[in-house]
């Protein structure tokens, strides 16, 4: 059997992911969780404090404890890499070309560890920064995740792509994985760019993690870096 506080530690995984405290949202005290959960307050401490540190919740001085929200400014500073040459970073505007049904191939399935030919989603974006196509997306969702998740739900979104997740869905984006190599640009994404076939971009291929290190999302973007640069700090309260 697991160790005490990482049973508790399951409760409020499920708490946050069902939406019982919703993104936003201050947690109940620590006090009061010890009395729901028949244990210590030290116990209910560790569990927090481990969730803390994933950033699926977030102190505040003063206030309490509050489920991590993918608001615009956690998306640009935590998961968003791509800046100006000067440093200057900006909210991409986006927008969706595609959005198809599929069945995963090899290299979807091992990323997103499902079994070959399961049903997935596939996104394709353009994002603009300084109003000219800097980025193609290419998103490709596990379908059995986001029930219901149609064209028309996706371009309605009020907020960004992980927020969607997290509000309708439950899911929480906690970390990534990503590995970047050098690529030439084909045909269709040199159209999307406005640059000549065989330009150099920034191919960078993410894997996007929630609970129990579960991957949730295969991102692979190719990024016109003539204007334009990867930067990613990496440190304490960053996460890798």
């Amino acid at each position: 059997m697991p160790p005490l506080y990482e049973q508790v530690r399951a409760k409020l995984i499920e708490a946050i992911s069902t939406g019982r405290w919703r993104p936003g949202e201050a947690i109940p005290s620590e006090s009061a969780l010890a009395s729901t959960h028949g244990v210590a307050i030290g116990t209910i401490r560790k569990a927090v404090d481990s969730l803390v540190a994933e950033q699926a919740l977030a102190r505040h001085q003063g206030k309490g404890t509050y489920v991590t929200a993918h608001d615009g400014s956690r998306l640009l500073f935590h998961f968003f890499h791509i800046v100006a040459r000067d440093g200057h970073k900006a909210y991409p505007e986006v927008q969706t070309i595609s959005f198809t049904r599929d069945r995963a191939d090899a290299h979807a399935a091992q990323a997103l560890a499902i079994a070959p030919h399961d049903k997935v989603i596939h996104i394709r974006n353009v994002l603009s920064l300084d109003g000219r196509a800097r980025i193609v997306d290419d998103i490709t969702l596990p379908a059995e995740l986001f029930p219901g998740l149609n064209e028309k739900v996706f371009r309605a979104r009020p907020n960004n792509i992980y927020h969607l997740y997290q509000s309708r869905y439950g899911i929480n984006v906690l970390r990534t994985d990503e590995r970047l190599r050098a690529v030439l640009a084909q045909r269709e994404d040199a159209q999307l760019l406005g640059v000549a076939a065989d330009s150099p971009l920034l191919e960078i291929r993410r894997v996007a993690l929630t609970f129990r290190d579960r991957p949730v999302e295969l991102r692979l973007s190719r990024v016109d870096t003539a204007q334009h640069v990867y930067h990613n700090t990496l440190g304490k309260g960053v996460p890798a």
